[in-house]
Protein backbone atom coordinates (compact mmCIF):
# COMPACT_ATOMS: atom_id res chain seq x y z
CA UNK A 1 0.00 0.00 0.00
CA UNK A 2 1.15 3.37 -0.73
CA UNK A 3 2.17 6.22 2.33
CA UNK A 4 0.09 8.57 3.26
CA UNK A 5 0.08 11.97 4.95
CA UNK A 6 -1.25 10.20 7.88
CA UNK A 7 1.51 7.21 8.23
CA UNK A 8 3.64 10.48 7.78
CA UNK A 9 2.37 12.19 11.01
CA UNK A 10 2.18 9.21 13.37
CA UNK A 11 5.57 7.67 12.44
CA UNK A 12 7.23 11.63 13.22
CA UNK A 13 5.06 11.91 16.04
CA UNK A 14 3.22 15.16 15.14
CA UNK A 15 -0.24 16.12 13.45
CA UNK A 16 -1.46 15.75 10.21
CA UNK A 17 -1.81 19.43 10.17
CA UNK A 18 1.93 20.08 10.78
CA UNK A 19 2.42 17.04 7.77
CA UNK A 20 0.77 19.46 5.70
CA UNK A 21 1.97 22.87 7.05
CA UNK A 22 5.90 21.68 6.35
CA UNK A 23 4.95 20.44 2.67
CA UNK A 24 2.73 23.84 1.96
CA UNK A 25 6.69 25.74 3.14
CA UNK A 26 4.52 27.27 5.83
CA UNK A 27 6.56 29.32 8.66
CA UNK A 28 4.68 28.52 11.16
CA UNK A 29 6.29 25.11 12.17
CA UNK A 30 9.36 24.96 14.63
CA UNK A 31 12.66 24.04 13.18
CA UNK A 32 12.45 20.26 14.69
CA UNK A 33 9.02 19.12 13.59
CA UNK A 34 9.97 20.47 10.33
CA UNK A 35 13.25 18.18 10.39
CA UNK A 36 11.81 15.73 11.60
CA UNK A 37 8.67 15.31 8.97
CA UNK A 38 11.06 16.00 6.43
CA UNK A 39 13.37 12.98 7.62
CA UNK A 40 10.39 11.10 7.51
CA UNK A 41 9.25 11.56 4.10
CA UNK A 42 12.58 10.66 2.91
CA UNK A 43 12.52 7.61 5.05
CA UNK A 44 9.16 6.31 4.06
CA UNK A 45 9.66 7.77 0.29
CA UNK A 46 6.66 9.74 0.60
CA UNK A 47 5.02 11.51 -2.57
CA UNK A 48 2.52 14.30 -2.09
CA UNK A 49 -0.81 13.80 -4.00
CA UNK A 50 -0.71 17.53 -5.18
CA UNK A 51 -2.56 17.24 -7.67
CA UNK A 52 -5.83 15.63 -5.35
CA UNK A 53 -4.99 18.35 -2.95
CA UNK A 54 -5.13 21.07 -5.61
CA UNK A 55 -8.14 20.05 -6.54
CA UNK A 56 -10.03 19.79 -3.02
CA UNK A 57 -8.80 23.74 -3.82
CA UNK A 58 -10.53 23.79 -6.92
CA UNK A 59 -6.68 25.09 -8.13
CA UNK A 60 -4.46 23.26 -10.33
CA UNK A 61 -1.76 26.13 -12.10
CA UNK A 62 -2.46 24.88 -14.78
CA UNK A 63 -3.69 26.11 -18.07
CA UNK A 64 -4.62 24.47 -20.94
CA UNK A 65 -4.25 25.83 -24.54
CA UNK A 66 -5.96 24.23 -27.43
CA UNK A 67 -5.17 24.58 -30.75
CA UNK A 68 -6.53 24.46 -34.20
CA UNK A 69 -3.24 22.59 -35.49
CA UNK A 70 0.49 21.92 -34.60
CA UNK A 71 1.38 22.28 -37.79
CA UNK A 72 1.94 25.54 -37.54
CA UNK A 73 4.99 28.33 -35.93
CA UNK A 74 2.59 31.32 -35.21
CA UNK A 75 0.70 28.76 -32.42
CA UNK A 76 4.22 27.26 -31.70
CA UNK A 77 5.59 31.06 -31.10
CA UNK A 78 2.66 31.99 -29.01
CA UNK A 79 2.72 29.49 -26.94
CA UNK A 80 6.39 30.26 -26.01
CA UNK A 81 5.20 32.99 -24.87
CA UNK A 82 2.75 31.68 -22.63
CA UNK A 83 5.46 29.63 -21.08
CA UNK A 84 7.65 31.79 -20.72
CA UNK A 85 4.98 33.94 -18.14
CA UNK A 86 3.51 30.64 -16.94
CA UNK A 87 6.42 29.64 -15.65
CA UNK A 88 7.44 33.03 -13.68
CA UNK A 89 4.43 33.08 -11.46
CA UNK A 90 4.27 29.26 -11.03
CA UNK A 91 2.27 28.03 -13.71
CA UNK A 92 2.37 25.10 -16.20
CA UNK A 93 0.95 25.41 -19.75
CA UNK A 94 -0.51 22.21 -21.66
CA UNK A 95 -1.59 21.97 -25.25
CA UNK A 96 -4.13 20.15 -26.91
CA UNK A 97 -5.28 20.18 -30.44
CA UNK A 98 -8.69 20.27 -32.02
CA UNK A 99 -7.94 19.74 -35.79
CA UNK A 100 -10.58 22.67 -36.23
CA UNK A 101 -13.24 20.08 -34.87
CA UNK A 102 -16.01 20.67 -32.57
CA UNK A 103 -16.00 16.97 -30.88
CA UNK A 104 -12.40 17.27 -30.36
CA UNK A 105 -12.63 20.58 -28.74
CA UNK A 106 -15.41 19.71 -26.69
CA UNK A 107 -13.89 16.40 -25.42
CA UNK A 108 -10.58 18.67 -24.49
CA UNK A 109 -12.74 21.12 -22.28
CA UNK A 110 -13.64 18.59 -20.23
CA UNK A 111 -10.62 19.19 -18.34
CA UNK A 112 -11.80 22.51 -17.62
CA UNK A 113 -15.41 21.51 -16.69
CA UNK A 114 -13.62 18.60 -14.21
CA UNK A 115 -11.44 21.27 -12.77
CA UNK A 116 -8.15 19.81 -14.11
CA UNK A 117 -7.12 22.59 -15.11
CA UNK A 118 -8.06 26.09 -13.97
CA UNK A 119 -8.62 27.85 -17.34
CA UNK A 120 -8.07 27.53 -21.15
CA UNK A 121 -6.94 29.59 -23.93
CA UNK A 122 -8.37 29.03 -27.59
CA UNK A 123 -6.17 30.03 -30.39
CA UNK A 124 -9.27 30.05 -32.85
CA UNK A 125 -12.45 27.96 -31.64
CA UNK A 126 -15.45 26.40 -33.11
CA UNK A 127 -17.40 28.02 -30.30
CA UNK A 128 -20.15 30.45 -31.04
CA UNK A 129 -20.49 33.58 -29.45
CA UNK A 130 -23.60 32.18 -27.35
CA UNK A 131 -21.57 29.70 -26.21
CA UNK A 132 -18.33 31.16 -25.16
CA UNK A 133 -20.50 33.91 -23.32
CA UNK A 134 -22.29 31.11 -21.30
CA UNK A 135 -18.88 29.31 -20.70
CA UNK A 136 -17.14 32.43 -19.74
CA UNK A 137 -19.70 32.90 -17.22
CA UNK A 138 -18.85 30.14 -14.44
CA UNK A 139 -15.08 29.03 -16.10
CA UNK A 140 -11.57 31.28 -16.89
CA UNK A 141 -11.89 31.04 -20.37
CA UNK A 142 -9.97 33.52 -23.33
CA UNK A 143 -9.36 33.73 -26.88
CA UNK A 144 -5.92 34.45 -28.32
CA UNK A 145 -4.97 35.69 -31.85
CA UNK A 146 -8.43 35.32 -33.22
CA UNK A 147 -11.68 36.64 -31.54
CA UNK A 148 -15.27 35.71 -32.22
CA UNK A 149 -17.63 38.18 -33.13
CA UNK A 150 -19.85 38.98 -30.13
CA UNK A 151 -17.86 37.34 -27.77
CA UNK A 152 -17.98 39.14 -24.16
CA UNK A 153 -14.42 37.02 -23.35
CA UNK A 154 -11.28 38.29 -22.82
CA UNK A 155 -9.16 38.28 -26.51
CA UNK A 156 -5.95 39.18 -27.27
CA UNK A 157 -5.15 39.61 -31.22
CA UNK A 158 -3.77 41.88 -33.63
CA UNK A 159 -6.11 44.55 -35.36
CA UNK A 160 -6.60 42.34 -38.60
CA UNK A 161 -8.43 45.21 -40.19
CA UNK A 162 -5.31 47.99 -39.97
CA UNK A 163 -3.04 45.08 -40.21
CA UNK A 164 -4.30 44.06 -43.78
CA UNK A 165 -5.03 47.61 -44.89
CA UNK A 166 -1.53 48.42 -43.53
CA UNK A 167 0.72 45.70 -45.75
CA UNK A 168 -1.32 46.83 -48.98
CA UNK A 169 -0.40 49.93 -48.47
CA UNK A 170 2.78 49.43 -48.27
CA UNK A 171 2.31 47.30 -52.11
CA UNK A 172 0.39 50.55 -53.06
CA UNK A 173 3.66 52.99 -52.16
CA UNK A 174 5.75 50.77 -54.08
CA UNK A 175 3.84 51.49 -57.36
CA UNK A 176 1.06 48.97 -57.17
CA UNK A 177 -2.06 49.49 -58.50
CA UNK A 178 -3.49 46.06 -59.82
CA UNK A 179 -3.30 44.16 -56.61
CA UNK A 180 -4.88 40.71 -56.03
CA UNK A 181 -5.92 39.06 -53.10
CA UNK A 182 -5.70 35.60 -51.82
CA UNK A 183 -8.69 34.97 -48.81
CA UNK A 184 -10.73 32.14 -47.80
CA UNK A 185 -14.29 31.97 -47.56
CA UNK A 186 -14.18 31.17 -43.87
CA UNK A 187 -16.32 34.13 -41.90
CA UNK A 188 -13.24 34.63 -38.98
CA UNK A 189 -12.99 37.90 -37.76
CA UNK A 190 -9.22 38.02 -38.81
CA UNK A 191 -9.94 36.59 -42.48
CA UNK A 192 -12.71 39.13 -42.72
CA UNK A 193 -11.13 41.72 -41.38
CA UNK A 194 -7.84 41.37 -43.78
CA UNK A 195 -10.09 41.89 -46.30
CA UNK A 196 -11.58 44.83 -45.15
CA UNK A 197 -8.52 46.51 -44.92
CA UNK A 198 -7.83 45.54 -48.33
CA UNK A 199 -10.41 46.95 -49.63
CA UNK A 200 -9.73 50.06 -47.73
CA UNK A 201 -6.58 50.86 -49.15
CA UNK A 202 -7.79 50.50 -52.48
CA UNK A 203 -10.33 52.62 -52.07
CA UNK A 204 -8.87 55.46 -50.36
CA UNK A 205 -5.83 55.62 -53.08
CA UNK A 206 -8.79 55.74 -55.39
CA UNK A 207 -8.00 52.30 -56.90
CA UNK A 208 -11.22 51.03 -58.20
CA UNK A 209 -11.52 47.33 -56.33
CA UNK A 210 -12.02 45.03 -59.32
CA UNK A 211 -14.00 41.43 -58.59
CA UNK A 212 -11.46 39.53 -61.04
CA UNK A 213 -8.62 40.34 -58.19
CA UNK A 214 -10.17 38.76 -55.57
CA UNK A 215 -9.88 35.05 -55.44
CA UNK A 216 -11.15 33.30 -52.06
CA UNK A 217 -11.09 29.34 -51.66
CA UNK A 218 -9.86 27.94 -48.08
CA UNK A 219 -6.56 28.50 -45.92
CA UNK A 220 -5.60 25.37 -47.15
CA UNK A 221 -1.93 24.57 -48.66
CA UNK A 222 -2.61 24.53 -52.54
CA UNK A 223 -5.22 27.12 -52.70
CA UNK A 224 -2.61 29.44 -52.63
CA UNK A 225 -1.20 27.86 -55.77
CA UNK A 226 -4.38 27.77 -57.26
CA UNK A 227 -4.99 31.61 -57.08
CA UNK A 228 -1.71 32.44 -58.44
CA UNK A 229 -2.81 30.59 -61.57
CA UNK A 230 -6.05 32.11 -61.46
CA UNK A 231 -4.92 35.34 -61.55
CA UNK A 232 -2.22 34.25 -64.38
CA UNK A 233 -5.09 33.21 -66.38
CA UNK A 234 -6.24 37.02 -66.18
CA UNK A 235 -5.83 39.23 -69.84
CA UNK A 236 -4.68 41.80 -67.02
CA UNK A 237 -2.68 40.34 -64.32
CA UNK A 238 -2.37 41.69 -61.11
CA UNK A 239 1.41 43.03 -60.46
CA UNK A 240 1.46 42.08 -56.68
CA UNK A 241 -0.58 40.19 -54.29
CA UNK A 242 -1.79 40.15 -50.70
CA UNK A 243 -2.48 36.46 -49.11
CA UNK A 244 -4.05 36.78 -46.08
CA UNK A 245 -1.57 33.99 -44.58
CA UNK A 246 2.41 33.38 -45.00
CA UNK A 247 1.10 29.64 -46.06
CA UNK A 248 -1.33 30.64 -48.90
CA UNK A 249 1.98 33.39 -49.99
CA UNK A 250 4.37 30.69 -49.85
CA UNK A 251 1.92 28.54 -51.97
CA UNK A 252 1.29 30.97 -54.52
CA UNK A 253 5.00 31.74 -54.69
CA UNK A 254 6.14 28.13 -55.65
CA UNK A 255 3.34 28.20 -58.19
CA UNK A 256 5.02 31.21 -59.61
CA UNK A 257 8.36 29.85 -59.72
CA UNK A 258 6.90 26.35 -61.15
CA UNK A 259 5.66 28.72 -64.29
CA UNK A 260 8.82 30.48 -64.46
CA UNK A 261 7.55 33.93 -62.79
CA UNK A 262 10.21 35.94 -60.87
CA UNK A 263 8.42 36.87 -57.90
CA UNK A 264 10.04 39.79 -56.25
CA UNK A 265 10.52 40.95 -59.73
CA UNK A 266 7.72 39.81 -62.36
CA UNK A 267 5.47 39.83 -59.56
CA UNK A 268 5.11 40.96 -55.52
CA UNK A 269 3.80 38.72 -52.54
CA UNK A 270 2.77 39.84 -49.45
CA UNK A 271 1.63 37.45 -46.46
CA UNK A 272 0.47 37.70 -43.43
CA UNK A 273 1.59 35.77 -39.55
CA UNK A 274 5.71 36.09 -40.06
CA UNK A 275 6.18 32.65 -39.60
CA UNK A 276 9.71 31.04 -39.60
CA UNK A 277 9.60 29.66 -43.14
CA UNK A 278 9.07 32.89 -44.47
CA UNK A 279 12.99 33.71 -43.42
CA UNK A 280 14.23 30.02 -44.82
CA UNK A 281 12.10 30.64 -48.22
CA UNK A 282 14.18 31.85 -51.50
CA UNK A 283 13.01 34.45 -51.90
CA UNK A 284 12.46 35.60 -48.53
CA UNK A 285 8.71 36.41 -47.85
CA UNK A 286 7.51 40.33 -47.11
CA UNK A 287 4.53 39.78 -44.56
CA UNK A 288 2.86 40.99 -41.34
CA UNK A 289 4.33 40.06 -38.18
CA UNK A 290 2.09 39.38 -35.38
CA UNK A 291 4.28 39.57 -31.71
CA UNK A 292 3.39 36.05 -30.82
CA UNK A 293 5.06 36.24 -27.57
CA UNK A 294 3.76 39.22 -26.39
CA UNK A 295 0.41 37.71 -27.18
CA UNK A 296 0.97 34.67 -25.46
CA UNK A 297 2.56 36.55 -22.16
CA UNK A 298 -0.66 38.93 -22.17
CA UNK A 299 -3.23 36.44 -22.39
CA UNK A 300 -2.10 34.09 -19.95
CA UNK A 301 -1.46 37.22 -17.79
CA UNK A 302 -4.26 39.03 -17.70
CA UNK A 303 -6.44 35.17 -17.10
CA UNK A 304 -4.34 34.82 -14.18
CA UNK A 305 -5.41 37.36 -13.14
CA UNK A 306 -9.01 36.87 -13.84
CA UNK A 307 -8.79 33.67 -11.68
CA UNK A 308 -7.92 36.18 -8.57
CA UNK A 309 -11.03 38.49 -9.02
CA UNK A 310 -14.75 38.70 -8.65
CA UNK A 311 -15.26 40.81 -11.84
CA UNK A 312 -13.55 39.47 -14.72
CA UNK A 313 -11.73 41.31 -17.19
CA UNK A 314 -13.30 40.67 -20.86
CA UNK A 315 -12.12 43.23 -23.34
CA UNK A 316 -10.84 42.76 -26.70
CA UNK A 317 -7.14 43.71 -26.48
CA UNK A 318 -5.11 44.75 -29.46
CA UNK A 319 -0.97 44.33 -30.21
CA UNK A 320 1.18 46.29 -33.03
CA UNK A 321 1.47 44.40 -35.81
CA UNK A 322 4.56 45.23 -38.46
CA UNK A 323 5.31 45.05 -42.13
CA UNK A 324 8.27 43.02 -43.02
CA UNK A 325 8.96 44.04 -46.25
CA UNK A 326 11.68 41.19 -47.64
CA UNK A 327 13.11 39.82 -51.28
CA UNK A 328 9.03 38.80 -52.70
CA UNK A 329 7.72 42.11 -53.07
CA UNK A 330 11.49 43.21 -54.18
CA UNK A 331 13.51 44.48 -51.27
Amino acid sequence: MSVTIKDVAKEAGVSVATVSRVLNGSCNVSDESTKKVNETISRLNYSPNFLGRNLRKCETNVILVIMPTSEHSLYSKIVMGMQSYASKVGYDIITAVSYSTSTAEIRQMNMLYNRTVDGVVLLGTQFDADSLNKLAENYNVALCCEGIHGANVLTVAVNDEQAGYDAVCALIKKGHRKIGFIGTNISAISSTDRENGYLRALREHDIEVDPRYIYKETYDYECGGRAFEYFCSLEERPTAIFAISDLLAISAIHTAENMGVRVGKDIAIMGFDNISMCEWMMPTVSTVEQPCAKMGEMVVAKLIENMNKATKDNHYYTVEHKVILRQSTGD
